[in-house]
């Protein structure tokens, strides 16, 4: 067997493969004379059937089937064995012209080699990086839901405003009928909030559902209705008012505390405040470096050139995939695609280049830190070694689980890394600002 590579230009390359008869011979005996002493032919008892009569009836397709297995073994080794970089997988010419009954072979390949280049990740343009904080606003909004979830209910007998009421909403025609309690705070605008004002139990209001609540997404659990329809909802409803209560805060004293955080944790009011805005900002701090790697990746791809083999990726997209592609569809997925390739490309150089990979020792650790947390979230916060050892080795016993861990893995390393080496510039705002800016 010879291979011989012809590069055609700096991103493709036509492989050539010949395979002559010694390579499969055989192999290709062996396995029909296991036939024939197998076979069960009509005429010809068990293992005395006719090598030549073996040989017309199975020859030709144990011969496909070995020398397409020397190929693709063939291209495995010297992809390996030259340290080829190659995009997609070796595309077979066309083959219309091979004489199976011939004694030798020759296959051509075309490759699409991976383009050559640098990754700079400190550039001269610089990088926001955000730091949210949790301001005044946000902890006095805090410490007063707290006050309002530990508060008593205590019952009236007209709506005023800050109340909470019980009633059901109604509709006929779209068959909405739902008991709910209603905090006044959500209604959006005095003109809504008026028609709320006065009421007594037993009374009956008419509303409209566009621009009812601050946050359209609430009539999903106050009417029952789905997250499609709730955008472009404009019906009328009724509301029967069933009971009025207001809410008396809690006092911020040291029961408060001690529901909130245990025994003698918090001890003052600036201990609470303290503890609020280092809780919320450790919150922050995922969407800030989700941000982060967002506008990264988006800055690698913008700002690292190099060419790649369209045409080849373009060939290899259409007969990639469960059904075969026209030149038309290839192009198109190939354009949606090509950021994303892109991407991992430059993925794989800072891998390469800072030796990011990851071992099965560190996403069994990442894994433990993760069930950890979780467990911490539930209120399980002295959790053995043993019992997440235990739970670790159930999770990672899952592949996709692996598979998702390592990303997760991978991501953190790589931010780790652009907030090291990158070109970044911090903006400390709020976390309303920091959405408003972001997300408009």
């Amino acid at each position: 067997m010879n291979i011989t590579r012809e590069n055609i230009d700096d991103l493709n390359a036509i492989l050539k493969v010949d395979i002559e008869k010694k390579d499969y011979q055989d192999k290709v005996e062996k396995i029909l004379s296991d036939y024939r002493k197998s076979a069960n032919i009509p005429g010809f008892r068990k293992g005395h059937v006719p090598m030549g009569m073996v040989k017309k009836q199975y020859g030709k397709a144990v011969l496909i089937d070995e020398v397409n297995k020397l190929l693709q073994d063939a291209l495995g080794k010297y992809l390996v064995e030259e340290k080829l970089d190659v995009l997609g997988n070796p595309l077979p010419k066309s083959q219309e012209h091979l004489d199976w009954n011939s004694d030798d072979f020759s296959f051509e390949f075309e490759l699409g080699l991976a383009p050559q280049f640098e990754v700079k990740l400190n550039g001269k343009k610089a990088i926001t990086h955000y730091k949210i904080v949790a301001d005044k606003k946000m902890i006095d909004s805090q410490i007063e839901n707290i006050q309002k979830q530990f508060g008593k209910l205590v019952s009236k007998e007209i709506v005023e405003e800050g109340d909470e009421i019980s009633g059901v909403f109604s509709n006929t025609e779209n068959e909405i009928e739902n008991s709910v309690s209603l905090d006044l705070d959500k209604v959006k605008g005095k003109t809504n909030l008026k028609k709320f004002l006065g009421l007594k139990a037993g009374d009956t209001v008419k509303l409209k559902t566009k621009g009812l609540f601050n946050d359209d997404h609430d009539l999903i659990h106050y009417l029952k209705v789905s997250h499609d329809q709730v955008h472009d909802l404009n019906i009328e409803v009724e509301f029967k008012v069933s009971e009025i209560n207001k809410r008396e805060l809690a006092d911020m004293d040291q029961e408060l505390f001690d529901k909130l955080y245990g025994p003698d944790q918090i001890k003052t009011v600036t201990e609470l405040r303290d503890r609020i805005k280092t809780d919320a900002e450790k919150q922050f701090v995922q969407q800030s470096d989700q941000k982060l790697l967002n506008d990264v990746t988006e800055y690698l791809v913008e700002n690292t050139k190099f060419e790649l083999p369209a045409g080849f990726l373009q060939k290899w997209i259409q007969t990639a995939g469960e059904e075969a592609l026209d030149d038309a569809q290839a192009m198109e997925e190939y354009e949606k695609s090509e950021k994303g390739m892109r991407y991992q490309l430059i993925e794989g150089k800072l891998i390469e280049a800072h030796n990011l990979q990851i071992n099965f020792e560190e996403i069994k650790a990442f894994s433990m830190d993760m069930i950890r947390t979780q467990m911490a979230q539930f209120g399980k916060m002295d959790a053995t070694d043993e019992e997440v050892e235990e739970i670790t080795a159930r999770v990672l016993s899952n592949q996709e689980e692996v598979k998702r861990i390592s990303d997760q893995l991978m991501s953190q390393k790589l931010l780790d890394l652009y907030k090291k080496e990158a070109n970044l510039k911090v903006k400390e705002m709020s976390y309303d600002k920091f959405v408003k800016e972001v997300y408009g």
